[in-house]
């Protein structure tokens, strides 16, 4: 590059020419603007707080995998008299997996009415739904499922958990490089997250109404199992997770963040 040069008179009049050499300047130029601003750092209050998001953040996507991995999302009971004899079916079921149980009714509470519940012991007989293979829907005690409920909701919890797993990956990103820009996008991804699996909560729940309305030839009592109370739990962690992030305003952006480490 061309040296800058600076006409300038001297003391007696004359015109001089002085050369000023453009590395030296620019080089001083941005050493006083990099004094200036610095990468904005966290404090300490708000690492503690941020790991305690990264705490919470972990309990939820193992409860979420966990509601998501079992099949006790909803239990479907026959009347434990229904078929007169000394034996009664009850069913369970999740996204992914039904099951039907076959209990004995002297097992059974004498002041319940209806069959179960499923920890007493019996013979269990489970198959994977063929919702995403074939396509067929399922038939349980002579009910139809609803394969797109079903679909909406199996889908809808998968990509709770793809967006868990991207908070916690920028959560971990954030404590690592100990700045609070990544908690931008894990804000964001854990609330998409909680919205999306309190969907698919919703959605499987039409679903097993659905169901309960394709026939009327077997009288059927439900009832929403653990495997529902931990996703939904976990999908409601993600909300009153939000205080513990600092004010958006307080984020240096990125490519501020970046200018000030050349």
């Amino acid at each position: 590059m061309w040296s800058n040069f600076i006409v300038q008179p001297d003391g007696d009049d004359r015109i001089g020419v002085a050369g000023t050499v453009q590395g030296g300047g620019l080089a001083g130029i941005k050493g006083g603007r990099g004094q200036g601003r610095r990468v904005q750092k966290m404090s300490d209050s708000q690492e503690g707080k941020i790991k305690l998001a990264f705490f919470v953040a972990i309990i939820g996507v193992t409860l979420t995998v966990l509601g998501m991995g079992t099949e006790f999302w909803v239990e479907l009971a026959q009347p434990k008299n229904f078929s007169g004899n000394h034996t009664c079916q009850m069913a369970y079921y999740g996204l992914w997996k039904g099951c039907i149980r076959t209990l004995f009714v002297a097992d059974i509470d004498p002041d319940r009415e209806l069959c179960g519940p499923a920890e007493l012991n019996g013979v269990t007989n489970c198959t994977y739904f063929k919702f995403f293979t074939s396509g067929d829907n399922a038939v349980i005690f002579k009910k139809t499922t609803n394969k797109q409920l079903n679909l909406a909701a199996a889908i809808l919890a998968l990509l709770s958990l793809t967006m868990m797993a991207m908070g916690s990956i920028c959560i971990g990103m954030s404590l690592s490089k100990g700045v609070p820009f990544f908690l931008k996008p894990a804000s964001f991804c854990f609330i998409l997250s909680g919205v999306l699996v309190l969907l698919s909560v919703l959605i499987f729940h039409q679903s097993v109404l659905a169901l309960l309305s394709s026939d009327d030839s077997i009288p059927l009592h439900y009832e929403l199992s653990w495997s529902v109370a931990c996703v939904g739990s976990a999908g409601n962690s993600y909300f009153w997770r939000l205080p513990l992030y600092p004010p958006l305003s307080s984020f240096q952006p990125l490519g501020e963040m970046l200018s000030t480490q050349e």
